[in-house]
C-alpha cells in the first residue's frame, strides 16, 4: 500500500524535469498509472508511480516538485484525477518491453541562434494584431512560446555581456554602457565550452560584449564563413549564432536605414501608420510618432523574412530535425521610455525555442520538454539562455554561472524572480534596479533627483524624442506621457504588471501594497549583496580598483569585506531616502571605504536639493562643514559629490574650482562625473563658462576619444549661452 507519510503535506519544494522509472514506460501506461494525491516521495512510491499526463499540454498547467533524492516529477497543479494502483508488477513489466531510443543512438543536437535587435513581442504569435511574422508564428507552432521572458539590462552591450557568461553585468562590471571591463580567468564565453566538448561555433556577427573575449571563443566570428556550412565535417555538431541588426533603434530614426532594410517588403507587408491600435499611451498620438511606431512593424517583419531564409537552409541541408532553434531579441523596442529602460516596454522580449521530437524522447536531451504549440509563463532570464544551450548540449555548467537552465534535464527550481539594471547608457548615469516576478514588477531609483528623460544624444537623434520635447514645450503632452518630463522620479515603484501592462499606476504608496512592496524591496537588496552590485561604485573608483585587482569582479570579493560591502549597499539606499537619514549620511563621511563616502556626500546633496524644511539651522551648518571638508577627499570621486552637496546648499564659490580641475585632470569617468555636475547645476556655473569649454575638447586614448564629456559639456553649454551646437 502507499506509505503513510506520502501526502500532500508532505511535498518538499523543488525543482524541474522529468526522470522516467527504473524500467522505461510508454506514454499510455503513464497515463494509465496516475495514481495518487500527493507527490511519489517515497522511494516504493518513486518505483511505480508517475504524475505525468502526456495530455497534458505542458509547463502551462503543471507545477514543478522534486522529491527527496534529487527525482524530479511533475504533478496537476489541481488535483482532479484520482491514483490507480496496478496491482501486478507482472502488468507493469509487460508494459514497460516497448522499446525506446538509447541516448547513445540520437546524435548531439545541433543548436541555432536567431537573433535581433531592439524589438518587443510585437509578433502574430504572441498576439499582436497587426504583425506579419509567419516564419516566426510557424516556429512558435512547432515549439514553445515563452510569454515571460526578460533580458537583465534595457540596452544591447550590458545585456549581451550577460547571456554571453551567463553572469549578471553589474556582477562583471560591464553595467555601463559602452565600458571596457576585464574579466577573471576562470569567466569565459560559454561557447568555448562547447568548442572543448567538439562544436563547430560561429557568430554572425555581434559581439559587443564589452570585454576583450578570448580568441578560443568563437571558431568563426564575421564575414560569410561565420556559417554551419563551413564546419570542417558535416557530421560535427555546431553552435550557430545570427543576429539581425536590421530592426535596430536607428532603422527607425534613420530613414535611409529604414528604406534599405524593408526594400523587400511587398505592398501586403506595409503597414497604416493611421490604422495601427497598439500605440502606447505615453506616447503623443502624432502623425511624427505613429510613423515611428509603424516603422518598428515594418521592420519586424523584414526579420521574419531573414528568419525564414535561415529556417529555409537549414531543411535544405536536411538538418531541421537535428537542430534546436532559439528566437530572441536583447531588450525592448528603439524607442523612448522602452530601450534603456526597466519597464516591460524596455524588457519584456520574444523567446520561442523548437526542440525536434528525437531530443523530446524519453532518451533526448530534453525528454518531454517543448511539445509543439506549447506555451509558458516561467519566468527565464537572458543570463539563463547560455546555461541552457550547455545544459541541451551535454556539457556541464560551470559553478559559478548565475543562469539557471530552464530546458533539459535535472534542472532546477524555477526561478521566481528575474533582476535587471540599468546604469551610465552613454554620457548619463542612472543607477536603476528592478525585481520582477510573474505579476509584480519593482523599480528602485538610486538617484530619483535625475529625470526620466535625461538629454542624451543617440535617443534624441529619433523623431518621437523630438516629437514628445516639442509637445512638452508647448504643454500639449497626455498626463501619462508629461509624467516622463517630472523634475525627479520616485525612489520606489511597483507596478501590477497584469493589471497594468503599460506600468502607468505606481502601487508604491498604496497601502494595500505594503506587503507586496516590502517583500519585492527585501529580494532587490539580497540580489544586490548575494551578486556583488558594483554599480554602486561610482566608476571612476571601479576604474582604479580594476587597475589594483586586475579585474572588476574581485572587487566585492576581497577576503575581509563582507561587512564593508553591507554599509556600501546600505549608504547607496540611505543616499536617496530623504532628511531624516541625514545624520547618518554626514557620518558616513568618516567611512574608510570611497565608494561609501561618494554616496555619504550623494545623499547629502539629495538632501539639500530637496529644499525641506525640516533641513534648516544647524543641520544645513554641519552639512556644509562636512561636504566642504569632503573637497579635500582622496577620492576625486568624493571630491566630485561633495562639490555638487555645496553647490545644492548654495556654496557654489568653492565648489566651482574644485569641479572645473576635475573636468580637466580626473581619469576619463571622473571628468565626466564633473561635467555632469556642472550640466545639473544650470546657472550656477555661469561663473566658470569659459572654463567648461575645455570641456568640448576630445581626448585621445579615453573610451571614444572622451566623447561623453563633450557631449554632456556641448548640453551644458547650449543651455547657459541659449545656443544649439551639435556633437557627435
Amino acid at each position: 500500500m502507499i506509505p503513510a507519510e506520502c501526502n500532500r503535506d508532505s511535498r518538499p519544494p523543488g525543482g524541474t524535469g522529468f526522470r522516467l522509472p527504473a524500467v522505461p514506460v510508454p506514454p499510455f501506461f503513464v497515463v494509465g498509472i496516475a495514481a495518487h494525491p500527493c507527490d511519489p516521495v517515497h522511494p516504493a512510491c518513486r518505483t511505480l508511480w508517475t504524475a505525468y499526463d502526456v495530455g497534458n499540454d505542458g509547463p502551462t498547467t503543471l507545477h514543478n516538485r522534486r522529491a527527496p533524492g534529487g527525482s524530479n516529477v511533475q504533478h496537476k497543479s489541481r488535483h482532479t484525477t484520482t491514483w490507480t494502483f496496478l496491482s501486478q508488477w507482472a502488468v507493469v513489466l509487460f508494459l514497460a518491453l516497448p522499446v525506446v531510443a538509447d541516448a547513445d543512438e540520437i546524435p548531439p543536437p545541433n543548436i541555432l541562434w536567431l537573433s535581433a535587435e531592439d524589438i518587443s513581442p510585437h509578433l502574430g504569435c504572441y498576439g499582436d494584431p497587426h504583425a506579419i511574422t509567419p516564419h516566426l508564428d510557424q516556429l512558435a507552432t512547432e515549439g514553445i512560446r515563452y510569454t515571460h521572458a526578460f533580458p537583465t539590462a534595457g540596452v544591447c552591450s550590458p545585456c549581451r555581456s550577460g547571456i554571453i557568461t551567463g553572469m549578471y553585468q553589474t556582477t562583471l562590471g560591464t553595467h555601463h554602457m559602452r565600458c571596457t571591463a576585464v574579466l577573471p580567468d576562470f569567466i569565459k564565453p560559454f561557447p568555448i565550452y562547447l568548442r572543448r566538448a567538439g562544436y563547430f561555433c560561429t557568430n554572425r556577427s555581434k559581439t559587443d560584449y564589452q570585454f576583450k573575449h578570448p580568441r578560443e571563443t568563437w571558431d568563426v566570428a564575421r564575414g560569410k564563413k561565420a556559417h554551419w556550412r563551413h564546419r570542417p565535417k558535416k557530421d560535427q555538431p555546431f553552435f550557430a549564432v545570427f543576429n539581425f541588426t536590421g530592426c535596430h533603434e536607428s532603422g527607425i530614426a534613420g530613414p535611409a536605414k529604414y528604406r534599405t532594410v524593408t526594400s523587400k517588403l511587398t505592398p501586403a507587408q506595409r503597414q497604416d501608420a493611421a490604422a495601427l491600435s497598439t500605440l502606447p499611451p505615453y506616447y503623443p498620438d502624432t502623425g511624427v510618432v505613429r510613423e515611428d511606431w509603424k516603422r518598428n512593424y515594418e521592420l519586424i517583419t523584414a526579420m521574419d523574412a531573414w528568419a525564414g531564409d535561415l529556417i529555409d537552409q537549414l531543411k535544405a541541408d536536411g538538418l531541421y530535425e537535428n537542430t534546436i532553434i532559439f528566437f530572441w531579441s536583447d531588450h525592448g523596442v528603439g524607442l523612448p521610455r522602452a530601450k534603456r529602460w526597466l519597464y516591460d516596454s524596455g524588457t519584456h522580449i520574444p523567446l520561442i525555442v523548437r526542440i525536434p521530437e528525437q531530443y523530446r524522447s524519453s532518451a533526448g536531451p530534453a525528454p518531454n520538454q517543448g511539445r509543439p504549440g506549447t506555451v509558458t509563463d516561467q519566468l527565464v532570464s537572458s543570463i539563463d539562455f547560455g546555461p541552457t544551450v550547455l545544459k541541451l548540449a551535454g556539457v556541464p555548467v560551470p559553478d559559478h554561472v548565475q543562469g539557471e537552465p530552464f530546458l533539459g534535464r535535472d534542472l532546477g527550481r524555477p526561478r521566481r524572480y528575474v533582476f535587471g539594471a540599468r546604469d551610465r547608457m552613454d554620457e548619463r548615469y542612472d543607477i536603476i534596479r528592478m525585481v520582477r516576478n510573474k505579476r509584480y514588477k519593482y523599480i528602485r531609483n538610486y538617484e530619483p533627483l535625475k529625470t526620466f528623460y535625461q538629454y542624451m544624444n543617440t535617443p534624441e537623434k529619433g523623431a518621437t524624442m523630438r516629437e514628445l520635447r516639442r509637445l512638452h514645450d508647448a504643454g500639449q503632452l497626455s498626463p501619462e506621457a508629461e509624467r516622463l518630463f517630472s523634475n525627479r522620479k520616485p525612489v520606489e515603484e511597483l507596478y501590477d504588471c497584469q493589471a497594468d501592462p503599460h506600468e502607468l499606476n505606481n502601487l508604491a504608496d498604496d497601502k494595500r501594497y505594503h506587503c507586496t512592496l516590502g517583500g519585492m524591496r527585501a529580494v532587490h537588496r539580497r540580489w544586490v549583496r548575494e551578486t556583488g552590485d558594483l554599480g554602486v561604485i561610482p566608476e571612476g573608483i571601479i576604474a582604479e580598483r580594476t587597475r589594483k585587482l586586475g579585474n572588476s569582479y574581485a572587487i566585492l570579493r576581497q577576503g575581509d569585506t563582507n561587512q564593508a560591502n553591507l554599509r556600501l549597499f546600505d549608504m547607496a539606499a540611505r543616499a536617496s531616502s530623504g532628511h531624516k537619514e541625514l545624520a547618518a549620511l554626514v557620518e558616513g563621511f568618516s567611512a574608510a571605504d570611497a565608494a561609501v563616502r561618494y554616496w555619504a556626500a550623494t545623499g547629502v546633496g539629495n538632501v539639500a536639493a530637496s529644499k525641506s524644511p525640516a533641513v534648516s539651522g544647524t543641520l544645513v551648518v554641519k552639512a556644509r562643514e562636512t561636504a566642504t571638508r569632503g573637497l579635500e577627499d582622496s577620492s576625486a570621486s568624493v571630491r566630485i559629490a561633495s562639490a555638487r552637496a555645496l553647490c545644492h546648499l548654495d556654496r557654489p564659490k568653492d565648489a566651482l574650482p574644485v569641479l572645473i580641475k576635475e573636468l580637466t585632470t580626473g581619469n576619463q569617468w571622473e571628468r565626466l562625473q564633473a561635467a555632469i555636475v556642472l550640466d545639473e547645476i544650470d546657472e550656477q556655473a555661469r561663473p566658470v563658462l569659459e572654463q567648461m569649454r575645455v570641456g568640448l575638447t576630445y581626448q585621445d586614448g579615453f573610451n571614444s576619444n572622451g566623447k561623453y564629456r563633450v557631449r554632456v559639456m556641448n548640453r551644458a553649454l547650449n543651455e547657459l549661452e541659449g545656443t544649439n551646437r551639435t556633437v557627435p
